[in-house]
C-alpha cells in the first residue's frame, strides 16, 4: 500500500522555518502543523494519515524537523511548548537539508564522546527507521488507553482540578448527548465560563461529526466546550471546533494530554540531571 503522506522528515526543514516566519516568528506545535498544512498545500488525506495510533505522519515527522533545526541553532523552544526563530533563524532563507542533517549528527557525536555514552534517546540520529522518539508518551497514552472508562473520566477531572477548574463533576448521565462533565473556569478573579467536556478513548481520529453532536448536546448548558481524547482530531474536526459564529470548543489529543500530566506530574516523576558548566575565565580573573 503506498504512502499518503509523501514527505520525509528533511524536506519539512524549509517548510517549517517559512511557516513560522509567516506566524511572526513564534507559534506552538498546532499552529506549526496548521500552518505547514498551509505552505505545503496538503489534502484532508494527507494531514490525517496516522503515524502510529495517536498520532499523525504530519506530527511525527515535524518533531524530528523541529529537533534537527534546534540543533542547527535555527530554532529554540520554551517549557511551554512554543517554537521560535534564533535571529540565525529568522535571516536565514533557505537550508540545506545535508548540512543541517550533518550538524545535528556531528553535535552527537561530539557529545557521545564528551559524555563516554549514546544520547538519552538512543534513536534522534536515525529517524528514517520510523522509530517513535517519544517512546514515554505512547507507553503512557497505551496504559491510559486500557484504563476503564469511568477511570479515564476521573482523570480528566483531575487534571481539569489541577488546571484550575472549579467544581468540576461527572455527569455519569446515559443519553446525554455525549457530554461526560462539566466545570467552572474562572479567569482573573472576575469572569467564569461554564465548561462541559467529553471525555474519549480513542485509538484513532475524532471526526467532525463529533465535533457537531458534542456542540449540539452542550447548547444552551454551557459557554464553552472540551474534548480530550487519547487519539487525534482530523483537519475538518479543529475546523469544526473553531467555526465562526459557533460555540466554540477546544481539543486536546493524546500527545497534549499526556504532556500536561507530564506538566502536572500526575502519576509521572519527572528527575532532572543537574549538569555543572565551569567558567574558568571567572577563576582566572578573581
Amino acid at each position: 500500500m503506498s504512502e499518503i503522506f509523501q514527505y520525509k522528515y528533511e524536506d519539512l526543514f524549509n517548510p517549517t522555518i517559512q511557516a513560522l516566519k509567516n506566524l511572526g516568528g513564534s507559534a506552538s506545535i498546532s499552529e506549526i502543523e496548521d500552518e505547514v498544512s498551509k505552505v505545503l498545500n496538503l489534502s484532508d488525506e494527507e494531514i490525517n494519515d496516522i503515524h502510529k495510533e495517536s498520532r499523525t505522519k504530519l506530527s511525527y515527522r515535524l518533531a524530528w524537523a523541529r529537533t534537527y533545526l534546534k540543533n542547527a541553532g535555527l530554532l529554540e523552544n520554551s517549557k511551554r511548548g512554543v517554537w521560535v526563530l534564533t535571529q540565525k533563524g529568522d535571516q536565514i532563507g533557505k537550508v540545506d537539508k545535508e548540512k543541517i542533517k550533518r550538524i545535528t549528527r556531528e553535535k552527537l557525536d561530539e557529545k557521545e564522546k564528551t559524555e563516554s555514552k549514546s544520547t538519552e534517546s538512543g534513536t534522534i540520529d536515525d529517524p528514517d527507521s520510523e522509530t517513535d522518539e517519544f517512546t514515554w508518551q505512547d507507553e503512557l497514552l497505551n496504559i491510559i488507553k486500557n484504563i476503564d472508562p469511568t477511570s479515564f473520566e476521573k482523570l480528566c477531572q483531575r487534571m481539569l482540578r489541577e488546571l484550575g477548574f472549579k467544581n468540576v463533576e461527572v455527569t455519569r448521565k446515559t443519553n446525554d448527548g455525549g457530554i461526560d462533565g462539566r466545570g467552572i473556569l474562572r479567569l482573573g478573579g472576575v469572569m467564569s465560563f461554564h465548561i462541559m467536556f467529553q471525555a474519549k478513548r480513542y485509538s484513532n481520529t475524532v471526526s467532525s461529526s463529533v465535533v457537531r453532536d458534542f456542540r449540539g448536546a452542550m447548547m444552551g448548558r454551557g459557554d464553552k466546550g472540551l474534548i480530550i481524547t487519547t487519539g487525534t482530531f482530523s483537519r475538518e474536526a479543529k475546523k469544526e471546533a473553531a467555526r465562526d459564529g459557533a460555540t466554540p470548543i477546544d481539543l486536546i489529543d493524546g500527545y497534549d494530554l499526556v504532556e500536561k500530566l507530564k506538566e502536572l506530574e500526575l502519576g509521572l516523576e519527572v528527575e532532572m540531571v543537574e549538569k555543572i558548566t565551569i567558567n574558568e575565565e571567572w577563576y582566572n580573573n578573581i
